[in-house]
């Protein structure tokens, strides 16, 4: 199972990250989505798993949880946007990932068994940091992440 992961678009969907999530199963936004057409777009693509981001605040994105926990391929997902509220001993049943964005810097690290992805920002671009999203492979009992860095010669 291939899960497309996405986080800080700040309302530009890149034609280069929708190229890069076709395919994918699923989809996760891990916030910061900026615009409500972002998620319709995405929902084109694959299923859809968001969350809000601290930037979410108009009323389209009222609806739209704080933090989600989903089951995909048989591995369980925790969904939020800043990794720095996670407090990874609280979840029952723990997780086997957990999904965050909010820095715009990708990660991928291993801790206490559990695999923490960022996978970086897909929106405008932030000082130095590389334009971004992240896949998730799900094969049976392997998981394994990646970074794919995008070009950014093209905006909408």
């Amino acid at each position: 199972m291939r899960i497309g992961v996405i986080s800080d678009t700040h309302g530009l969907l890149r034609p280069q990250a929708l190229a890069a999530l076709r395919g994918s199963d699923h989809i996760v936004h891990a916030g910061d989505i900026g615009d409500p057409s972002i998620l319709a777009a995405l929902r084109e693509v694959a299923s859809l798993t968001a969350v809000r981001g601290n930037n979410d605040r108009a009323a389209w994105a009222a609806d739209l949880p704080d933090r989600a926990d989903v089951t995909l391929g048989g591995v369980r997902i925790h969904v939020l946007h800043d990794m720095a509220t996670l407090a990874l001993d609280a979840l029952e049943p723990r997780p086997r990932v957990v999904i965050a964005g909010h820095s715009h810097k990708p990660m991928s690290v291993v801790r206490d068994g559990v695999l923490l992805l960022n996978p970086g920002s897909a929106g405008p671009r932030r000082f130095t940091l590389p334009i971004s999203i992240g896949e998730l492979i799900v094969d049976g009992a392997s998981v394994r992440a990646r970074t794919v860095e995008l070009a950014a010669d093209k905006a909408r």
